[in-house]
């Protein structure tokens, strides 16, 4: 956490740099108005993650789909390209999932295309980044909204070989301007957890793969909002997250989706509750 904190110190010029190009980038106002109001929280799709999502309220779908291609690798670092589309289905419910249940008619669809870049430190650790700008549809509406987001990751390889423990510490901002209403919505969260083998390896078929497990918290420095078209809002301070991957020794996929793991958790937090489902590193 120190050596994240330090990176944000003294990359402060670059940060608000980024700041100033989001605010220069939703001062554009929409050329026609509509009047139904609209849930826009669908707009953090893409870093909230993949799961079925339930408050007092409402229930909604969010399918991820995390695809990246890689521009360039050096020995100690390397440049990616983000294309990650997010899909958004209303009224799919926990009931639903275990049934097999799959969700009929897209809701919302989010692009957000991006950088990622990936570096070595010292002493163990690795760090992160990345820079989105993208856009969001509504397809309930026809309402759009723009999208900005950037974070900064550090991450820790603890030296316990059988295990391979990581301790992931990320800190992001995500924010959006509505077209309906020309409403802005934003929220930073820090998130932090430990991912860790079990000293185990399975074997399906040819297919050999490791489990692992999970635990992490989130905290909001600004509450997170997820709208009700009809009913109240609901706020979250916190969310806790417990779950399990399988790692794939070989990749499956193609260029752009080369899945590494997958895996399942459930998340919970003040109104909220979410059954996740993971197709890339799940903290």
């Amino acid at each position: 956490m120190t050596s994240l904190l330090a990176f944000i110190q003294s990359n402060t010029n670059k940060i608000s740099f980024l700041a100033f190009i989001t605010g220069w980038a939703w001062t554009a106002e929409a050329a026609t108005e509509v009047t139904t109001k609209d849930a826009s929280h669908y707009a953090f799709a893409n870093y909230l993650g993949s799961g079925v999502y339930r408050t007092s309220e409402q229930s909604a779908a969010v399918l991820n789909i995390p695809l990246k291609h890689e521009l360039a690798d050096w020995s100690d670092s390397k440049l990616m390209l983000r294309l990650p589309i997010s899909l958004g289905f209303f009224n799919y419910d926990f009931k639903d999932f275990p049934s097999g249940d799959i969700p009929t008619g897209v809701g919302t669809m989010v692009m957000t295309p991006g950088v990622e870049y990936h570096w070595k430190g010292q002493n163990r650790w690795r760090y992160e980044s990345y820079v989105d700008l993208g856009f969001g549809y509504n397809f309930s509406n026809e309402n759009q909204v723009a999208i900005f987001s950037m974070g900064i990751s550090a991450l820790y390889d603890m030296d316990w070989p059988d295990y391979s423990p990581t301790w992931v510490n990320r800190l992001y901002y995500a924010g959006y301007r509505n077209k309906l209403d020309h409403n802005t919505e934003s929220f930073s969260a820090l998130s932090s957890g430990i991912e860790s083998g079990l000293n185990q390896q399975w074997l399906w078929g040819d297919v050999a793969f490791e489990p692992r497990l999970f635990l992490g918290a989130n905290w909001y420095f600004d509450k997170l909002k997820f709208s009700s078209v009809t009913k109240a809002d609901t706020f979250t301070n916190y969310s806790v997250e417990l779950g399990f991957s399988l790692l794939f020794t070989q990749p499956v996929g193609w260029e752009y989706l080369n899945i590494k793991r997958a895996g399942l958790s459930y998340q919970v937090g003040e109104g909220l509750r979410v059954i996740k489902f993971h197709l890339d590193f799940p903290l």
